[in-house]
Parts: C-alpha cells; sequence; structure tokens
C-alpha cells in the first residue's frame, strides 16, 4: 500500500522541484513551524536522499510572541527528527519601514540567506500553497498594481544574494499539507497573526475568500491561481521586451541620471511603453516601492500627450522632462 495521497500529493511537488538543484547539493526548508511548512519539511526529508540531495532545515525566530524562541527550539528538534541535518533556528529582530509584515518579511530572507550561505546551501524551499498565492492575487488587484502584481509569486526565484528559493507547493491548496502532516504524525503549530484581523492577508484569507466561494461557487483559490500563472507569463515576455526596448533607446546626456530618446518611445505599445518608463525612472534613482502607477503614467503623457508641461516630480527627489528629443530623469 502507497502513502496517503496527500502525503504523496506533497512529495511528488518537492520531487519535481529538486530537479532544478544541482545533484549532490544542499538544500534548506525554510519551516515555520505550521502545516505548510511542517509538511514542506517532512516531504523534503523523504525526498532529498532519494534524489541524491542533501536536505536540512531552518527556521527564523521573528521574536514577536512570548516564548517564540522555545517554539524554535521544538521547531528544531522536529526537522531534526524528521532527519533534516543540519537543523538550526535563527533569532532576528523586526524592524524596518514598510509596516510590520514588510519588516518581518525582510527580516527572514535576510535571515535565510545568511544561513544558507553558512551552509552551503544552493537553494531553499518555501511552503507557500495555492491558497498563498489566491491571497497574494487578490491583495494586488485591490492596490491596483498591474499584471506584476496579479501574477503572484513565481514557483522559483533568486534575490541579490544568488540563493535559489524554490516554492512546490504553489499548486496545492492549504487543506492537503494539513492532511499530510495528519499522516506523517506531525503536529503543526498555528501561529496566532494568522487569525488577527489586524493584517490584510489575514481578512482576505478569513473574510474576502470565503465570501467569493460563497457567492461564485466551490474553486475561487484554484482559479486564482491559475489566472497567477497565465499573467505570469505575460508579464515576464513584456518585461523581456521592454528590456530590449529599453536597452535600444537609453543615450547618455551630460547632468542627468537617465536619458531616453523619444524618437521610438512614442510608438511602443502602451504595455512596453510604460515598463520602459519605469525602468528608467527606478535607475535614476525613483524608490520602486514608491513610485506608483500615478507616476508613470504623468511620465507617459510627456511622451504621448505633450503640450508644453514642464516636469513630472517623482518620489526620490527626481524629476522627469522633455528636451531636445529626449526624456530626462534627474534630481530636482
Amino acid at each position: 500500500m502507497g502513502p496517503d495521497p496527500a502525503v504523496a500529493a506533497v512529495r511528488l511537488a518537492v520531487r519535481r522541484v529538486l530537479a532544478d538543484v544541482p545533484e549532490g547539493a544542499m538544500v534548506l526548508a525554510a519551516c515555520s513551524g505550521g502545516a505548510d511548512s511542517l509538511a514542506l519539511a517532512g516531504a523534503l526529508a523523504f525526498e532529498a536522499p532519494r534524489a541524491g540531495r542533501r536536505a536540512g532545515g531552518i527556521t527564523i525566530d521573528h521574536g514577536l510572541q512570548d516564548g517564540s524562541d522555545k517554539r524554535a527550539d521544538e521547531v528544531v528538534r522536529t526537522m531534526a527528527g524528521l532527519g533534516l541535518d543540519p537543523a538550526g533556528s535563527v533569532a532576528v529582530t523586526v524592524d524596518g519601514p514598510g509596516g510590520p509584515e514588510n519588516a518581518a518579511r525582510d527580516a527572514r530572507y535576510t535571515a535565510l540567506e545568511g544561513a544558507a550561505d553558512r551552509i552551503g546551501a544552493t537553494g531553499v524551499l518555501l511552503g507557500h500553497t495555492q491558497d498563498d498565492q489566491a491571497e497574494t492575487v487578490l491583495l494586488g488587484l485591490a492596490r491596483g498594481s498591474g499584471a506584476r502584481s496579479l501574477a503572484g509569486m513565481p514557483t522559483t526565484f533568486r534575490r541579490s544574494s544568488g540563493v535559489l528559493y524554490l516554492r512546490p507547493f504553489l499548486g496545492l491548496d492549504r487543506a492537503t499539507t494539513r492532511r499530510a502532516c495528519k499522516a506523517m504524525g506531525l503536529d503543526p503549530w498555528d501561529d496566532p497573526h494568522n487569525i488577527d484581523r489586524a493584517f490584510a492577508r489575514v481578512r482576505v484569507r478569513h473574510e474576502a475568500l470565503p465570501a467569493l466561494e460563497e457567492a461564485l461557487g466551490p474553486g475561487v483559490a484554484e482559479a486564482l491561481a491559475r489566472t497567477a500563472r497565465m499573467l505570469r507569463d505575460d508579464a515576464d515576455a513584456l518585461d523581456e521586451m521592454s528590456a530590449r526596448a529599453y536597452s535600444d533607446l537609453e543615450v547618455s546626456e551630460d547632468g542627468y541620471t537617465v536619458a531616453v530618446r523619444l524618437e521610438g518611445l512614442a510608438g511602443l505599445p502602451r504595455a512596453v511603453r510604460t515598463r520602459v518608463l519605469r525602468t528608467a525612472a527606478v535607475r535614476a534613482g525613483s524608490p520602486p516601492g514608491t513610485l506608483a502607477a500615478v507616476h508613470i503614467d504623468a511620465v507617459d503623457r510627456l511622451v504621448t500627450a505633450w503640450h508644453g508641461q514642464r516636469h513630472v516630480d517623482l518620489p526620490g527627489g527626481l524629476r522627469a522632462f522633455r528636451r531636445s528629443g529626449k526624456l530626462l530623469f534627474g534630481p530636482v
């Protein structure tokens, strides 16, 4: 008799992403102790040696709740009991811009990359599920952030450190990981932050998605995740086209950080042109996190609907304006 269907599903998902990791390499499971990441740790411990990879585990203690250090120790013992070696924890301080969720995420990735560097790990597996993807898409839709935001989380990605991150469970729902934990005899920890309505993601999880399921019928989360996958393909293609266009149009101009030729820019499809303009603004020093669609639309009007406007002010103390057949970006 084979394994429980949920266990088989999480193992198969991990087996597939391990094919992207070189044989003999070390990979880490990022494990909070919740059902998703605990199922991930169990599946990785089973699959890695069979795939000729080495597997360890790491948990991040954010220090946001009383007793978090003791829970981290428990997670480390569980990972070690599964056979993950090394298994360890890293304590971080959550303090930074963008609110507590962003600060926690930044601290977590910094800690994960530091651990991967110390251990010599090639990749880190993350336990985000199809439900997490659906929540991400809905949050992006509410922000009106465009195709890249609606494309959700990628299955694989790298940050500046070069560590390969893999999300094997984006095709599995949260219920599957919980069933897998039960079948593997693992007892997940439920983070109280996951039911705190102060967080937008929690409200989406417990209010918005159930309301959509009730109004539209079952399968909303799966449909949103599928939409994200298709939009990611589109966004990747448009980004590639805009990168080539930017390379063709960028020129130098004394005294300005970035200059782009207007000739050829106006004739680009809007989806490509606005990406070129965003790239120019970011390269000039405008912070990506505060550079919004309203700013790019205003810059776009300098290209396609110019009636003598003087300039457009951008986040980061920058200004964009036309001169001598060029669109110039520089400090105020």
